[in-house]
Formats: structure tokens, sequence, C-alpha cells
């Protein structure tokens, strides 16, 4: 049962007495537990097996599988030595819940239809600051305020983020009475700069991207005797995050699957630990976006190596080395990690919108990005199953939130764009936006190009952004393009994943 789980993994009755209450209430959930927690706590999933990468280069789909033989095994950490473990998690659950908001994990009706599965969305996008990244800031102060102290106080904090965690660690600084410093590179939206000033925080604009803010950041915790928070590998930064795993299990007791964005891998090393603790039967997927895959290089390397990192949507997942910390705990309860495109990305922020009425950025999108037909997780085992997915965050600025949304319309076949010849004498481009209004395509820009057509002197070249009804209407508009001897070249046909 949970409690005997939490009960044989804490200290006394008598020191978290709020602890063993919640753990107490948390009972219902005892016939999901493996019958081994029950009797033998001590990170009560079976025996660590050791792992080796097997990537599958077509699907771009890497799968830990157990080794073949004593002389493939690579030798592995007990559960209990794991840099975080479930009793790490249980006690930031404690520590943190009067500070950040529960938040919802609710049924999407229309996603669930879409999919083929039972959705239900755990909303992190609704904390205060936009993330889920204010369950780890929150731990980590809590627990440098246990070592230090009012030391802590006098000194503060520092980190290095462009984000998300900059935010979180300033609001919950200022909420704790802990001074916070942020260095956060040029590319920083401003938007976040000056939200992070709103919350007493001292920003400091330094380096062109994020490694050389954190460098510049490490230099003043040497000079100035600051303590450094890890926005994704500090173990209390990843227990934070696994709290969210707990809370699955409990709103969601009969969850099948678990999918999890992975950027430095702090987020589903704190989920997967608690939800394969507390229901070792539940699948706990990653997913990744194609131009960062820091993950997926680990696995196959075995250890955490840097990858090729290229502007993307997701760009809150765009580190080039995941957190050797974070590594270390999700490749032992991590199921399979899977890719997804920008173009899947772009969808699952316009389902969103159109569907829940939810504002998400592209890495918070990403799992769902996953799953939408066509995609990595799209598949015939995971067809009418509870899947769970974690919303990690919504900052998304407003300029990139328009340029997102064109892409998803145009992945979607509801903005296209083609290449016609048409005559230059009068009428030529009438005739032709009278058939694209007879065929129910709404023109959004229209542009002419003469100097480079190498036909005809009296006709010209036309290229025409129409706006569409999906992918049927897009054939029937072309085939009258056809028909009527424009003879279109429309965008990117051979090309399955550009948009």
């Amino acid at each position: 049962m949970i409690r005997n789980v939490i009960r044989s993994s804490l200290p006394s009755r008598a020191a978290f007495p709020s602890l063993h209450l919640r753990a107490a209430k948390s009972s219902n959930l005892a016939a999901n537990i493996n019958a081994r927690i029950a009797t033998n706590f001590k990170y009560p999933i079976s025996t660590p097996r050791p792992f080796s990468a097997a990537v599958d280069k077509e699907s771009t789909t890497v799968t830990c599988t157990a080794g073949e033989s004593q002389s493939t095994r690579k030798p592995t950490n007990t559960l209990e030595s794991l840099p975080v473990t479930f009793a790490d998690i249980s006690r930031a659950n404690v520590a943190i819940r009067n500070g950040v908001i529960r938040t919802q994990c609710k049924k999407s009706y229309f996603l669930s239809e879409l999919l083929g599965a039972n959705i239900w969305l755990k909303t992190e996008f609704q904390q205060f600051t936009g993330s889920f990244k204010e369950r780890g800031a929150r731990n980590a102060i809590l627990s440098l305020l246990r070592e230090q102290g009012d030391e802590l106080k006098k000194k503060g904090v520092i980190a290095a983020s462009a984000g998300n965690h900059a935010l979180a660690l300033a609001y919950h600084g200022k909420d704790l009475g802990v001074p916070v410093t942020v260095v956060m590179p040029t590319v920083a939206p401003l938007a976040k700069v000056d939200k992070c000033r709103t919350f007493c925080a001292k920003v400091i604009i330094e380096g062109q991207h994020i490694g050389e803010a954190k460098e510049y950041a490490e230099k003043l915790v040497e000079s100035q005797g600051l303590s450094y928070v890890n926005g994704y590998d500090d173990p209390p930064i990843i227990a934070g995050a696994g709290t969210i795993g707990i809370e699955i299990i409990e709103d969601v007791p009969c969850v099948d699957a678990v999918v999890v964005p992975i950027g430095g891998a702090g987020l589903i090393a704190g989920i997967s630990c608690a939800v394969k603790t507390l229901k070792p039967d539940v699948l706990v997927y990653g997913v990744e976006p194609e131009f960062a895959a820091s993950y997926t290089a680990a696995l196959q390397a075995g250890k955490p190596v840097p990858a090729k990192v290229t502007p993307t949507l997701a760009d809150g997942l765009a580190v080039p080395v995941v957190g050797p910390h974070a590594f270390d705990v999700a490749r032992h309860y991590v199921d399979e990690c899977v890719i997804c495109t920008e173009k899947e990305v772009s969808l699952a922020i316009l389902r969103l919108i159109e569907n829940e009425k939810m504002v998400v950025e592209g890495g918070g999108a990403t799992g769902l990005a996953a799953l939408l037909p066509g995609a990595q997780l799209d598949r015939e085992e995971l067809k009418g199953k509870n899947i769970v997915v974690p919303l990690c965050g919504g900052n998304i600025d407003t300029t990139v939130l328009g340029r997102v949304l064109e892409r998803g319309l145009a992945a979607d076949d509801r903005l296209r764009n083609f290449i016609a010849t048409v005559s230059d004498r009068p009428g030529g481009i009438a005739r032709l936006t009278t058939l694209l209004g007879n065929m129910g395509a709404s023109i959004k820009d229209m542009y002419h190009e003469r100097a480079f057509l190498h036909s005809n002197i009296d006709h010209v070249k036309v290229k025409c952004v129409v706006e569409l009804q999906g992918k049927e209407h897009a054939q029937r508009v072309k085939k009258a393009l056809v028909e009527n001897g424009y003879d279109p070249v429309w965008d990117n046909e051979n090309e399955k994943n550009m948009i």
C-alpha cells in the first residue's frame, strides 16, 4: 500500500506527521501497487536491469532493453543509490504543496476522439509563472534554506536561464525571502526579462546563448558566494518535478501511459520515478524535438554527450547535453524515447488552441505532438488506453505564436501556396481568382513575377497563398487548376516533414 511505501521510506511519524497523514489519504490506490511494494521498500520496483540503447534509425525511436548476455551488460547503480529516489519526491510533495498550484488533470473529449484513446491533460502551464519549473525551484530553495539558514537569505541564489527557470526561481525566491540573481543570454525574450525584474530578481544579460550565460553565472558563484541552482539537473529540482507524477497517479489511478517532453531530462526523471514506484505497470514515454535530441544521443552513448541542437519550435527543450543526475534516474524508469517533428509540434499547438482553448509553448506541447495521427506514438497498442500528457509550459511569445499558428495551418492543409502561370493581358489574373473563389478558396496573398519567366512575354508567374478547409479541399482546388490549364506547382510537394 502507498502508505506502507512512504512510511518505510521516511523518518518517523513524529518527524513528518503531515506527510504520513497525506500518505494515509492515498490508500485508495493500494490495489494498483505491485505486491513487492507493500512488503519490501527500499525502492520496491523490480531489481533494476542493465540497460543498453537500442536504436531504430528509420523510426528515430530509442528503446531501453535488457542486455542479452553478461558480456553486453553495463554496470548500473541500484535504485537506492540514484541521485533522486521516491523518498525525495515524497518529501518535496509535502514541502511545496502550499506554495505551488495543484494543477488539473483534465480529460479532453475532442483529443480523445481524434487520437482514439482517453487523453488526460495535466495543465502545468497554469502555474503562476506559466510552467512546471516552479515545483523544482521552490523545492531547491527550501532545501538550501534547510542547509544554510539565514546565510542563504544574505547571499542568495543564482541561475542561468533564458526563460521558465529564471521566472520560477525569481518568483519563489521573492516569496521565501531569498535574493535571486539570474543570468540571461541576449536572446532571452524581453517579456521574460521584465517579469524577472518584477519579481525583484537581479537580472544580468550576458552571453550569446545559455552556455555563455552559465559560464558567467559560475564565475559569480565563486566571487560572490552565491548558490547555483541548475534548472534541470539538481536533485531537489528533479524531486520537485517528480511531484507531478504523484498527482497523476492520485488523479488518474487508471492511467496506462504517461507521455513526457524531454529537454534536460529533469522532468521525465522525476515523473518516471514517482509513477513507476506507485504503479510499475504504467508505460512512460519520453518525447524530444528532432532538432534537439540530446537524450537520444545519451542513450546511444550510454552517458550524457553533446548533441547537435538547432533552432526549434520547442525552444524550451533545446538543451545540448542532458543532466547527468537526471539521465542516471531516467534511464532506469523510462520505457521508450521517441522523436517528434516541427510539423507535429506546430499541429499540437494548433489542436490545443482550437479544441481546448489552451495556449501552450512548443516544448509544452511536444508530448501531445508525438501522439498525433502519423506521429511516433500513433500505435495500435495505445488505442483505447488512458494516457496522461503533461502540458509543461505556456510561456510563448505573441509574435512566435502567430508564426506557429500559420505553420500549424499549413501542416493541416488549411493554408497552402502554389505558383501558376497566367496571361499578363487584362482579365488573366481575374480568371484565376474567379476560379479560386468558385472552389471556395480564400486568397490571403498574391505575388507577381515577370523577370524570371522564360516563356511567352505575355505571361506572368503568380504565387498565391490560399486558405482552405483541409486536405480534401486542397486536392479539389489543385485538380480544378490542372483542368483549367494552370499546371500549378504546389509548395513542398515532395517534402513530407517541411511546412
